[in-house]
């Protein structure tokens, strides 16, 4: 099994094509990363620092993955995008 991890990166730009990146915290769930994501920027005083989450692909996909199924499954997805009609629990034959 895979360790998967949220990092928080802080991005500080030093003039036009002049950015340095660095990882500011790491968490084990989004929703930990999230937390620190918004701390850090409460705290932030400098308009040329920003932060944002990453992580693996898998692990993002993954999230947004079990994310949709279960807005599939729940019925929000169909009343998000009304565009979308739901299929019928109906057989088609």
């Amino acid at each position: 099994m895979t360790n998967k991890k949220w990092f928080v990166i802080e991005k500080i730009n030093y003039g036009e094509n002049n950015d340095s990146f660095a990882i500011a915290k790491i968490a084990d769930t989004v929703e930990q990363a999230t937390k620190f994501l918004v701390h850090l920027d409460a705290l932030n005083d400098r308009k040329s620092r920003t932060y944002f989450l990453a992580s693996d692909v898998a692990t993002v996909l993954n999230r947004v993955i079990t994310s949709h199924n279960k807005s599939v499954e729940n019925g929000t997805y169909y009343e998000q995008n009304p565009e979308v009609k739901k299929p019928s629990d109906e057989m088609p034959f």
